[in-house]
């Protein structure tokens, strides 16, 4: 079996991973302390989450929703600067203003806290891209608009790219699994984007899959090109090419 605890002192084991990624993405908070910590999880802006340092019998100043939130905002960030590897939970804690013992009263061990950020990136992701296309008047209009979205939401955080498809996760079955239900959640709303009468619902599945693939390799070379064109413009060139294409295999040639 393999052991998921950090290999530091005082680390504490842990017996149960959170395998439920769908969640609603957690709101942010309008605290003012001491300065913010500033990644964002997901698509949201966390720059209102407050740092407290809390040491043994000290008040908590956040609620437990609200503290776990800003954990995985500090988590995002450090996990994304340096990989799920090179990070401690030591690393996680400095990140987020607070000691070790607070961070382990929300998350047993860095491969659960790495689980958890998955999960609220994945939300947050699909979440994005169903309320782009729903704004949509029409087909294409929503492959345009989930392409924007899918760019905007990699974009705009470049450590959601790299927590969610870094090597990290690559190592990992449990991650792997994770990424799988992720994707599999954008092939299934991608396919639902694909209105051609003539492909059956699994050939669309497939179309849909490929699409997926696709935009992944985009996104990492847009990324290490340093986003050299905006968001909006590439979005616009891919779903120009992948339209032509869907209106092709639509019309059999």
């Amino acid at each position: 079996m393999v052991d998921h605890r950090e290999r530091d002192s005082g680390d504490r084991d842990t017996g149960r991973l959170c395998h439920s990624w769908c969640r609603a993405p957690r709101g942010g908070l309008d605290r003012a302390t001491t300065p913010p910590v500033t990644a964002s999880v997901g698509s949201r802006d966390t720059s209102s989450y407050s740092v407290v340092v809390e040491t043994t019998g000290s008040n908590p100043r956040l609620g437990a929703d609200e503290r776990k939130e800003q954990l995985l905002a500090a988590a995002l960030e450090t996990f994304g600067a340096k990989g799920f590897n090179a990070t401690s939970m030591n690393d996680v804690a400095a990140a987020a203003g607070v000691t070790k013992p607070v961070l382990y009263q929300h998350f047993e061990s860095k491969h659960q806290l790495y689980l958890e950020l998955l999960s609220d990136i994945g939300a947050s992701l699909i979440t994005a891209i169903e309320e782009a296309t729903q704004r949509a008047p029409g087909p294409r209009e929503q492959v345009e608009e989930s392409l924007r979205a899918f760019f905007h939401f990699f974009g705009d955080e470049p450590a959601n790219f790299t927590v969610l498809f870094g090597e990290g996760v690559r190592s990992d079955e449990a991650f792997l699994d994770k990424l799988a239900m992720v994707e599999d959640a954008h092939t299934t709303l991608t396919a639902d984007l694909i209105d051609i009468e003539s492909l059956s619902r699994d050939d669309r599945v497939v179309v849909a899959h490929s699409i997926s693939g696709m935009l992944e390799g985009a996104v990492r070379r847009w990324i290490q090109d340093g986003k050299r064109h905006s968001p909006d413009e590439v979005a616009e060139l891919i779903s120009e090419v992948a339209w032509r294409g869907l209106r092709g295999v639509g019309s059999g040639h």
